[in-house]
């Protein structure tokens, strides 16, 4: 792609913006991000890695540089056409479509030579079961917070856009990054190292880590693939995620882990199937297709465990979380978008909401919401007698509350504005969702009582964002996001909301507690 520009100019030739902007790339960012744009030292420049940054914010990024990375400004190298150039180039796809092996992937690991070695006990005082931890997406660090003196443990440096949550290990030392440039880092908290990497894709959307934390599986948005690994971030096998015939393939969309089923469950992005992988190594044969009767042999079976368990539904589930006795997926189904190179035209049909049952592998229920629902952030809790289901909703200014029993709307508590998260915990009587979404009201928490489903409380930080509650182990402290560069980790009693405690931080996107997270407690993410 190296094109000598004075040479052209002197021949006459014409050099247009997108030569130039491949010279241009070649000698100045090449180095870093590689040559087909994939990474190296810097993140992958391509267009699903950079969904989340705006043009304008790359132009700014390319002039100014990034403020604690290795990026640095080149306004005073570049014009501002060649800028302008370079920044609309890196959002255009690739050709030809990189692609990324198994090969790939097993290059790419690296590992602490002393990993075995470190001690099994942490290296600072604290409780490690009350553990935060705290992605920085302004700056790419993360951060370990003591939930007990709110103070910060320790703070590092982590891989570009960190994506979907991070998982831990049942015991809670080990914890597990995904990057939205396919990257995993397993970093023991208690001796503050990364102890081992690997790159499972280009694209990535997240990893979920099985409830007996012997196995990893990544979703990949490119190539269309689900990446299985040990837990020392060995590969041991890909999926390609195609329907049963290959005609058709999709990105991964979630991938989550159903520790009572001892299985990962599967939301695939372009083809209506759900997909749930056993790693029990007692599991029943799988039998695709119709059976007459299955217990009779009369279909050839595939192994049940690391198997391929398809639910076939109408439409495709986008982002889902799972009800208490994990029977059940409930998801949101996206407006249709074609992936890159899929020949389907985008359909208009409104986003909705459905239930999948696991065991007898079917929808179920078609959930009445509105708008677009953010199933993914949603909780569910007990409520006279019953138990319901809460979701934010991403277009409409309201939480919708559904009795979990006869799937039938209950509640739709209006909020100032869209939000994205909800949580909550077993000791608090309140509901924490934020208006992030909103222009005009992305500073208000609104906190719904879960005994009368009525607002009872809002929180503001005028002009600002605020976003992403998580609790204290016990449930007596919420931590809140100040979503802005020069923002914070604000600590609330959870009881009279009065603030406690506020650690400045850069745009911390989300924080973690390990006790709440391995526990799979009520009202958090899984």
């Amino acid at each position: 792609m190296g094109v000598d520009l004075a040479r052209a100019a002197e021949a006459g030739e014409p050099a247009d913006n997108s030569i130039r902007a491949a010279a241009l790339y070649q000698a100045h960012c090449a180095a870093c991000h590689g040559g087909q744009r994939l990474g190296g030292m810097g993140p992958a420049l391509l267009p699903q890695s950079l969904e989340r940054l705006k043009p304008a914010e790359a132009r700014q990024v390319i002039t100014h540089g990034r403020a604690a990375t290795q990026m640095p400004a080149f306004g005073e190298k570049l014009a501002a056409e060649d800028v302008q150039a370079l920044a609309a180039w890196i959002y255009a796809p690739v050709s030809p479509a990189p692609t990324w092996g198994e090969a790939d992937i097993r290059a790419s690991r690296t590992a602490a030579p002393n990993a075995k070695e470190l001690p099994a006990k942490p290296a600072w005082k604290a409780d490690p079961m009350n553990l935060f931890v705290v992605v920085e997406g302004g700056d790419h660090h993360v951060s370990l917070v003591d939930g007990d003196r709110f103070e910060v443990i320790h703070r590092f440096a982590s891989r570009f856009a960190l994506h979907g949550g991070p998982k831990f290990s049942p015991d809670g030392r080990f914890v597990y990054f995904g990057s939205r440039d396919g990257w995993i880092t397993k970093y023991d908290l208690w001796n503050l190292q990364v102890v081992a990497e690997v790159r499972a894709g280009l694209n990535m959307r997240n990893v979920a880590v099985s409830g007996d934390g012997k196995w990893l599986m990544a979703a990949n948005y490119l190539p269309h693939t689900l990446a299985l690994f040990d837990a020392a971030l060995n590969l041991v096998k890909t999926y390609a995620a195609t329907t049963l015939d290959g005609q058709a393939s999709s990105r991964v969309s979630a991938v989550y882990d159903a520790a009572p089923r001892k299985s990962f469950v599967v939301a695939l992005k372009d083809i209506p199937e759900l997909w749930e992988i056993s790693y029990d190594p007692q599991a029943e044969p799988i039998f695709d297709g119709y059976v007459h009767d299955y217990r009779q042999g009369e279909a050839i079976a595939k192994p049940g465990t690391f198997g391929i368990r398809r639910t076939l539904l109408d439409e495709p589930l986008d982002d889902f979380f799972f009800d208490q006795s994990y029977a059940h997926a409930l998801g949101a189904t996206r407006p249709r978008t074609a992936a890159p190179g899929d020949a389907q035209a985008p359909t208009q049909a409104p986003p909705t909401a459905q239930v999948v049952n696991l065991d007898i592998r079917k929808k179920i229920a078609e959930l009445p919401i509105a708008g677009m629902p953010h199933l993914g952030s949603g909780i569910t809790f007990p409520f006279k007698g019953s138990t319901v289901l809460a979701s934010p909703n991403l277009q409409g200014g309201a939480v919708d509350v559904i009795d979990m029993k006869t799937w039938r709307p209950l509640q739709r508590i209006a909020t100032p504005g869209p939000g994205f998260f909800m949580r909550s915990h077993e000791a608090t009587p309140y509901a924490w969702t934020d208006s992030m979404m909103s222009p005009g009201a992305k500073d208000t928490l609104t906190l719904i009582d879960k005994r009368t489903l009525q607002v009872a409380a809002q929180i503001r930080e005028p002009g600002r964002t605020l976003a992403h509650t998580e609790f204290t182990r016990d449930g007596r402290f919420a931590l809140v996001s100040l979503w802005e560069m020069d923002g914070a980790l604000i600590v609330y009693d959870a009881q009279t909301l009065k603030e406690v405690k506020r650690l400045p931080m850069s745009k911390p996107v989300g924080k973690y507690n390990v006790w709440n997270k391995i526990t799979r407690s009520e009202g958090t993410s899984h």
